[in-house]
């Protein structure tokens, strides 16, 4: 989260702070916002602990779910390319175009689709 700040950045930020709220305010802040994080610590787990009593067992199938499979591009290949008609092997395309061949393979998955770098 805070990959590009450095330690210049938090030394400009830190000097910032004891400006602004003074030596006085800013021991009793740094308390109060370290107490809330531990608040907000608490309030995440059990928010996590109500969910997996909740779910139970399908809550591991969750973490086992690959999300790659919903992609709005395999998601729309998927319903475009899918089961409907049977796949057609080049062998049993006869005397079919190139073309229609292409087509079969992709819907038989066994060849990717062909990708044109000028079209992306």
């Amino acid at each position: 989260m805070f990959d590009s700040i450095g330690w210049g950045e938090i030394l400009v930020l830190a000097l910032a702070a004891l400006f602004i709220f003074g030596p006085e305010r800013l021991p009793d802040l740094a308390k109060e916002a370290a107490a809330g994080l531990k608040r907000m610590r608490g309030a995440i787990t059990g928010v996590r602990a109500q969910v997996n009593e909740s779910l139970g067992d399908d809550f591991e199938g969750l973490r086992d779910l690959d999300l790659r499979k919903y992609h709005p591009r395999t998601f729309i290949r998927e319903q475009l390319l899918g089961d409907d008609e049977p796949p057609v092997s080049p062998a049993r395309a006869g005397g079919a175009t190139a073309a229609t061949v292409v087509a079969a393979q992709v819907r038989d998955r066994s060849v990717p689709p062909p990708f044109d770098v000028d079209a992306t």
